[in-house]
Parts: structure tokens; C-alpha cells; sequence
């Protein structure tokens, strides 16, 4: 088990879950709502996983990937994006299921999501597997799926100051 590819795969399960959104009838509101309430439940968990136990071990042993950001603003540039997703998933909430501002809200928060994946898969999971050992990464991933299951009804969004995070766990 590695916790890189724990991380890929809850990213394919996010993708499912918001493309599932777009396949179903607008009229459905109690299975759009089913769904968005345990996207934006796995979400929460996924990203307080994420802090919990990734970026402060990729702080650690994370170098950079090529030229690109070292883990510093890699986990900065993570940690604000964590602070989006969140805030788009509070901006859903707040609105009527299946409405066009339900929808396009749901949107902003398909695409702060898909833009920190794409960033994570590039930079964070690269550089780790690079430069973390395989025991290490296979202790994280037992402990990263513990903490999922152990939070599947899932978490208190807490919106986190990079610079402290980094500072705190470093």
C-alpha cells in the first residue's frame, strides 16, 4: 500500500462522484442530494487526511520536483486550495438542491477541486514518490485510510493559515 496511490485513487472517486452529478435528471434532487452529501462529506475528509498526514510528511522528505516548487509552496499553494474547496463546498450548501445556482456553485467547486488535483499529481505525489521511502509511504497509507474510515460520516471544515501550517509542521 503506498499513500500516493491512496491519494490518486480518492482523486478517480472525486471525479466519479462529480461526473455522476452531471448524468443525473435535475428533477432528481433527492439523488443529487445523496450524492453531494457524500462528495462533499469524502471532500472534508479527504483534504483533513491530506493535512493530517501527507503535506507534513512531504515537508519532511519532499525536495522539489525538477526546478519547480520545493515543498514549501507546494504545501502553501495545497493548503490554500484546501481553503477553496471548502469554501465552495459552504457555498453549495447554502443554496436550493438541483437550482442553476446550486449547479454552477457545484461547478466552482468541481473546478477548485480538479485544479488542486491536477496540481498535487504533478508536484506533491511526484515529489514524494521520489523521494519518500516505500516503508514510509505504505506506514502513511495504513494510516491515511484508518483516518478516512475512521472519519466516513466526515469532518469540521476548518479553513487553515498556510504559513502557519507550514511553520507548525514542519
Amino acid at each position: 500500500m503506498d499513500i500516493t496511490q491512496l491519494i490518486l485513487d480518492d482523486h478517480q472517486e472525486q471525479r466519479r462522484l462529480f461526473a455522476m452529478l452531471d448524468q443525473i435528471e435535475r428533477t432528481d434532487t433527492a439523488s443529487i442530494a445523496a450524492i453531494w452529501k457524500r462528495l462533499s462529506a469524502f471532500l472534508e475528509v479527504h483534504a483533513a487526511a491530506e493535512e493530517e498526514l501527507f503535506y507534513p510528511a512531504l515537508l519532511k522528505l519532499g525536495k522539489g520536483v525538477g526546478h519547480e516548487k520545493t515543498p514549501v509552496p507546494e504545501t502553501k499553494d495545497a493548503i490554500k486550495d484546501h481553503n477553496d474547496i471548502r469554501d465552495a463546498i459552504a457555498a453549495v450548501a447554502k443554496l436550493d438542491v438541483g437550482s442553476d445556482k446550486w449547479y454552477d456553485a457545484v461547478a466552482k467547486a468541481n473546478k477548485a477541486n480538479g485544479d488542486h488535483m491536477a496540481e498535487e499529481e504533478r508536484e506533491g505525489l511526484t515529489d514524494f514518490r521520489r523521494h519518500a521511502p516505500l516503508a514510509v509511504r505504505h506506514q502513511l497509507a495504513v494510516a491515511f485510510a484508518t483516518f478516512e474510515m475512521k472519519h466516513i460520516t466526515g469532518v469540521e471544515a476548518v479553513d487553515k493559515d498556510p504559513g502557519r501550517y507550514v511553520t507548525e509542521n514542519r
